[in-house]
């Protein structure tokens, strides 16, 4: 397999990326309903892509996953699930926390794949919210790197 690239998105890349956030969130997020799916995929394309800086891990031109960084937090991070451990997820936090001094992340308590991989990393819950960003009753754990 070639190299993957890390690379800035843009607006020109929303389709992929949102392509691939569906595809995550199915596979990952199952207590969310469809409407909830819907909801949220609008509140990313509409608004919340455009509040993060957006780098997409790609090989051979194929987007692979994507972070969403805002100052030292990581506000969203999505890999394909056909590609799920093979190391992308990781290579794109160590590219936050080396190029964009990176320490802290949200991730929903209910994807326990996600908050699993985030303490192998080294990131420890330091608090959690009844609801997320949206209002909704989806718990979310803030979760910092150890010092």
């Amino acid at each position: 397999m070639k190299e993957a690239k890390i690379l800035a998105a843009s607006g020109k890349d929303y389709a992929k990326l949102i392509a691939v956030w569906e595809s995550s969130v199915r596979a990952t997020h199952h207590f969310l309903s469809e409407k909830d799916i819907i909801t949220y995929r609008s509140l990313i394309l509409n608004e919340y892509f455009d509040q993060v800086q957006l780098y997409a891990i790609e090989v051979e031109e194929k987007l692979m996953g994507f972070i969403g960084i805002n100052g030292e937090s990581i506000q969203m991070l999505f890999i394909h699930p056909d590609v799920r451990g093979k190391g992308f997820g990781k290579r794109l936090i160590d590219f936050a926390i080396k190029a964009h001094h990176v320490y802290m992340v949200d991730v929903n308590e209910q994807n326990e794949q996600a908050v699993g991989f985030y303490k192998k990393l080294g990131f420890k819950t330091f608090e959690r919210s009844e609801v997320d960003g949206a209002g909704k009753p989806f718990p979310i754990l803030s979760m910092a790197l150890k010092a």
